[in-house]
């Protein structure tokens, strides 16, 4: 959805109330204040699993960012994967028909340049996201949750108790 469409001021973030993520989406675009920006959608786009058509809504603008950028991020990996795990959770709004078609390209478009930054990568949590955001576009969300929603201890636990379980 275009930055300029007045739907914005009315769809919904994490929290469930109105909110308008263009400003933090142009401060990413821009490369002023990044970090700021970038705390701010964590913020109100996702709020302990929720999330809402804002959150949707800004996936595809995140990505085309992205794109821009030279050097590998986590942010738009992890924020990608997180929001699509939410978005599968029944108790979150359904993702609106008319953005459907700009959110799944967005998802493959992300996971393509992950697939050519995987090998650089050497940070764990820019390879968990992009990991993540690669099982999700193949159709293996609940391996994309694993990967961005627990840290490689987690996982070696949940390895241990499993392989407990089945002796």
């Amino acid at each position: 959805m275009d930055l300029d469409r007045p739907e914005w001021l009315t769809m919904h973030g994490g929290y469930r109330v109105p909110y308008d993520p263009r400003d933090a989406l142009l401060a990413l675009e821009s490369g002023k204040n990044a970090k700021a920006a970038w705390d701010e959608l964590w913020s109100e786009l996702f709020h302990q699993g929720d999330v809402g058509e804002a959150s949707y809504a800004a996936v595809p603008h995140l990505v085309r960012i992205y794109a821009s950028r030279e050097r590998a991020d986590w942010n738009t990996y992890a924020f990608v994967a997180i929001i699509e795990g939410a978005r599968l959770n029944p108790g979150n709004p359904r993702l609106p028909a008319k953005m459907r078609d700009q959110y799944e390209a967005a998802v493959q478009s992300l996971s393509r340049q992950g697939v050519r930054e995987l090998e650089a990568a050497v940070d764990p949590t820019l390879v968990a996201s992009i990991l993540a955001v690669i099982a999700i576009a193949k159709g293996q969300p609940t391996l994309g949750r694993l990967a961005v929603e627990f840290a490689e201890d987690e996982r070696q636990e949940m390895i241990r108790f499993w392989e407990g379980q089945h002796r």
